[in-house]
């Protein structure tokens, strides 16, 4: 298994995705559009409703999910 790019966390109302890697960093800088408030610390949080399609997106660019 290979060392996780975005680690992931449901933290019951919400998921939390923190990029780990600089390639995650990219791929979220240039493929998610989200405000200032969605993230906490290195965290972007998102209602339940969005995390599947964001962890989606993320594995299909390749990136390694924990």
């Amino acid at each position: 298994m290979n060392a996780p790019d975005v680690l992931i966390n449901n933290e019951g109302t919400v998921f939390g995705f923190m990029p780990l890697t600089p390639k995650a960093n990219c791929w979220f800088n240039e493929n998610v559009e989200t405000q200032p408030w969605l993230w906490l610390g290195a965290t972007c949080v998102v209602e339940h409703g969005f995390a599947l399609g964001l962890a989606s997106g993320i594995r299909d660019a390749g990136l390694e999910l924990a």
